[in-house]
């Protein structure tokens, strides 16, 4: 029995992903994913962050854990 075709598209630019890049296209499209999450362009839902905890350098997560070098 035939496999179904993959339905599935490059979330960049719609074009089919290829098996070295997937789920993108290219490496161009894998790159311009990665440079989207590095600029801001994706975010995750979450409260709206502290400023006076930003300032002091207290972001919540790990403010039980030991000061690092």
């Amino acid at each position: 029995m035939a496999k179904p075709p993959n339905k599935q598209k490059c979330p960049i630019c719609g074009k089919p992903p290829s098996e070295e890049f997937s789920p993108f296209c290219s490496r161009g499209c894998k790159d311009r994913d990665l440079l989207k999450w590095l600029g801001d362009g994706y975010r995750v839902p979450g409260p709206p962050a502290d400023p006076e905890s930003l300032v002091d350098g207290r972001n919540g997560l790990d403010s039980d854990a030991p000061d690092r070098l």
